[in-house]
C-alpha cells in the first residue's frame, strides 16, 4: 500500500460519492486530507471524525466554492500554511445537466464549466508552486469516460471533461522537470448514492426492472457489466501517487470496464 505520511492532499468535492471515496483512501495512507465540499454541517464532522481515525494524517474540511476563483485560492493556501505544504490535488468536483443542446440551461452550462473545467485550473494554477518548492507533486484530475468519448445530451459535461484531458496534458508537459506528474481518471459508471436513488425512477418510467436498468441502461456501454467502485478509483489514485508511477504523466486513464475500448 502507499504510504503518504507527511503528504497533504486535497480533494475537491469530497463530501459525497467518489470524492469521498478518494478521501478515505488518502485518509486511510497516512495523508492529511482537505476535504471539500457543500452539506450538512455535522454529517461533514462526522465524516471528517471518521476520516481523520483512519491514518496517521490529519483530516480537515473546507466549504471553498467551486466556482469562485478567489475562495480556491484561499483553499489551497489556507492547506499550504497550515500543513507546510500541498503535495497532491484531486480535482474531483463536479455536477451534471442531461438537455438537448437547443434547450440546455444557459445558467446550467455556465456552472457545469466552472465546477467540472475551470475549477481544476484554479486548484492547479494555485497549487503547482508549492508543488515546485518541495520538488515534488501529484495532480489527478478526475474525468470521465466522456472526457474520450461523447453521448448524446450531455454537451456540457463532455465539453468540460474533455477539456479537463486537455488540461492534464498540457500541464503534464509543463511541470515534468519539476518532480510533479499531472494524470487524468476516467472512470465509467460509478454506482453512487445520486446514481443509485435514479434506478427505481427509471425502472418505473422504462417499464424495467432494477436489475435490466442497471445492466442494460447504465452498464450498457460497460462490457464488463459491472460498476466501477470508489474503492477502485482510490486505488488507482494511490499508484498514481507511489515511486512506481514516477513516470507515468499527462495520461487519461480508462477505469471504465472496456467502455472506451469499443
Amino acid at each position: 500500500m502507499t504510504d503518504l505520511l507527511g503528504k497533504t492532499a486535497i480533494v475537491t468535492g469530497s463530501t459525497s460519492g467518489i470524492g469521498l471515496g478518494l478521501a478515505r483512501g488518502f485518509a486511510a495512507a497516512n495523508a492529511n486530507v482537505i476535504l471539500n465540499g457543500f452539506g450538512d454541517a455535522a454529517e461533514i464532522e462526522d465524516m471528517r471524525a471518521e476520516l481523520d481515525g483512519l491514518g496517521a494524517g490529519q483530516v480537515v474540511h473546507d466549504g471553498a466554492d467551486m466556482t469562485q476563483p478567489d475562495e480556491i485560492e484561499a483553499l489551497v493556501s489556507g492547506a499550504a500554511e497550515r500543513f507546510g505544504g500541498v503535495d497532491i490535488v484531486v480535482n474531483n468536483a463536479g455536477v451534471q445537466t442531461v438537455s438537448p443542446v437547443e434547450d440546455f440551461p444557459k445558467d446550467r452550462w455556465d456552472m457545469i464549466i466552472d465546477i467540472n473545467m475551470n475549477s481544476a485550473f484554479h486548484v492547479i494554477r494555485a497549487a503547482v508552486p508549492h508543488m515546485k518548492a518541495a520538488g515534488w507533486g501529484r495532480v489527478i484530475n478526475i474525468a470521465s469516460a466522456h472526457g474520450l468519448v461523447a453521448s448524446p445530451f450531455k454537451s456540457a459535461y463532455v465539453t468540460a471533461k474533455h477539456g479537463v484531458v486537455g488540461l492534464t496534458k498540457t500541464v503534464a508537459l509543463e511541470v515534468a522537470e519539476a518532480g510533479i506528474t499531472c494524470n487524468a481518471i476516467c472512470p465509467g459508471y460509478v454506482l453512487t448514492p445520486l446514481v443509485a436513488k435514479q434506478i427505481p425512477d427509471t425502472a418505473k418510467a422504462r417499464g424495467m426492472t432494477e436489475d435490466e436498468v442497471k445492466r442494460d441502461v447504465l452498464l450498457a456501454a460497460q462490457w464488463t457489466k459491472k460498476f466501477v467502485t470508489v474503492e477502485q478509483l482510490a486505488g488507482v489514485a494511490l499508484f498514481l501517487c507511489s515511486d512506481a508511477a514516477e513516470n507515468i504523466t499527462g495520461i487519461a486513464l480508462p477505469v471504465d470496464g472496456g467502455w472506451t475500448a469499443a
